[in-house]
Parts: C-alpha cells; sequence; structure tokens
C-alpha cells in the first residue's frame, strides 16, 4: 500500500508544486513506483512533469473526483520510469462546489485514490494553495503532510493557519476527525540562500521551535531549478548535476530513512 503525502502551504510562492514534482521524480529515480496528484487547479504539477500528450487519456482528477472516470483511467506514464502522474486542468476549479452537498465530501480524493494505491510505494499529491475543500481532501486521503517554508518571516505566519487546518483534519481531542491518523511528516526548507542573515535566522527558528520535523535537507536557490519548468522536466532530467537535483535526491533518500526497516 502506497503512503501517501501530501505537499501542502496554504501561502504561495514557497516552492510547493517544485517539491512535489521534484521529490516524486527523486524518489523514482530511487526506484520507488510513484503516482504525482495534480490537486491545483493551476495545473503547474502537470505542465511540469513529461508525459507527452494527455488527449488520450480518460480524463484528469476533475473527472475522477466527480465520479466520471476511475483513477486508472486519467494516470498518464513521464519519461521517468516509475513515476506517473494524474494530472488536472483548471475545471478543477468547480470540483469544490460540486463536492458541496456530496456525502462524505472530505473522503472523495481518498475513494478515488484507493483501488490504484497497492500499485505505488508513494502518492504525492500537490495541494493548491489554499487551505478549501481539496485541500482538506487531499489531507484526508494522506498519511501524512510535507509543509515547504521560505525562510520569511512572512512565511512563518501562516503556518499557525495550516497547522489549524490539520488538527482539524485530526480532529484531535477528540479525535474524530475525517483522518486521525495524518501526521506532520517534517518541514522542508526551500529557495534556501545562505548568505542571507534573515534565512539563516528563520532556519535557527523554525528548528528551534519544530525539532527534528525540520528536514536535515534544505533547498537552495537555483537559476536551473526555475528553468526547469519552462521545459516541462523535473530539474533532475533537465540538469541532473546541479545543485537543486542534488538537492532533492538527498530529501528524497532522507525521507525513504525515515520509513519503518522491514
Amino acid at each position: 500500500m502506497a503512503k501517501i503525502i501530501a505537499i501542502a502551504n496554504q501561502k504561495g510562492g514557497v516552492g510547493k508544486t517544485t517539491t512535489a514534482i521534484n521529490l516524486s521524480a527523486a524518489l523514482a529515480v530511487l526506484d520507488r513506483r510513484v503516482l504525482l496528484v495534480d490537486a491545483d487547479p493551476q495545473s503547474n504539477a502537470t505542465s511540469g512533469v513529461d508525459c507527452g500528450d494527455l488527449s488520450g487519456l480518460a480524463g484528469g482528477l476533475y473527472e475522477v473526483m466527480t465520479g466520471a472516470v476511475p483513477a486508472e483511467k486519467a494516470i498518464a506514464h513521464s519519461s521517468i520510469a516509475a513515476l506517473d502522474l494524474l494530472p488536472s486542468d483548471i475545471n478543477l476549479v468547480g470540483v469544490e462546489l460540486e463536492m458541496l452537498d456530496a456525502r462524505n465530501r472530505e473522503g472523495i480524493l481518498k475513494r478515488a485514490l484507493a483501488p490504484v494505491a497497492d500499485r505505488y510505494d508513494y502518492i504525492v499529491i500537490d495541494c493548491a494553495p489554499s487551505l478549501g475543500l481539496l485541500t482538506v481532501n487531499a489531507l484526508t486521503a494522506a498519511s501524512s503532510v510535507i509543509v515547504p517554508v521560505q525562510p520569511e518571516f512572512y512565511a512563518l505566519e501562516g503556518l499557525n493557519k495550516l497547522l489549524q487546518t490539520i488538527r482539524l483534519v485530526q480532529g484531535v481531542n477528540p479525535a474524530s476527525g475525517p483522518n486521525p491518523d495524518l501526521t506532520v511528516e517534517g518541514f522542508v526548507i526551500t529557495m534556501f540562500d545562505g548568505r542571507t542573515r534573515m534565512h539563516t535566522q528563520v532556519v535557527e527558528e523554525l528548528r528551534e521551535h519544530f525539532g527534528d520535523m525540520v528536514f536535515n535537507t534544505m533547498i537552495t536557490r537555483s537559476i536551473r531549478l526555475s528553468e526547469a519548468p519552462s521545459h516541462g522536466e523535473p530539474v533532475i532530467l533537465y540538469d541532473p548535476n546541479c545543485n537543486s537535483s542534488v538537492n532533492y535526491m538527498n530529501l528524497a533518500r532522507e525521507l525513504m530513512d525515515r520509513e519503518p526497516k522491514a
């Protein structure tokens, strides 16, 4: 059964989609079977993974969540053998309205992914930069959450809202939420520039406050990382030897090292 990880932060511009794409690609290169689910109507994860022509698919995440097609009919294969994609498009904007009166609406995505979960080691969900029903669905489906954090003070302020949403999904005290087993996998520092004193200070504060929940691996600022999406590729394909590729490979290994040993 796949470990399902939501990549979530309601603040935009923190490297959430970049992390979802490149962590998924790095896990796949390390011989893990990975499904990347694009749960953001902006569909940047869809355009950032090299899956060729998607017109042959029966639909995308919108059609899957509305029950029009099963997930297996909406999955595309990428140029990395072990990495698949469940794409989205702008139609996904409408799914929240259609879910409003649905029964057990928080669990729609979880139920949709269940038939394909056994095919993968990891399912990575790229969440929208909001705390709406789509994100709640992703958190309900997930085993854990990875939170990308840009090392700026305004970014820290938004963490409380996300953590409150996670606690609501958990239903802590009593554990009566839609996903009481949800855990925070960790916080990953993105866009880090070691030459900037503020960045260093924010990282120190994060580590002091959250301890081991902050990944050791940090994603440094990189021109190559920002160029890769325009080529429709994860950075590990665009430039395997750049610092960002090394960063995401190290992050994938660190994540794998946290898994219980057989």
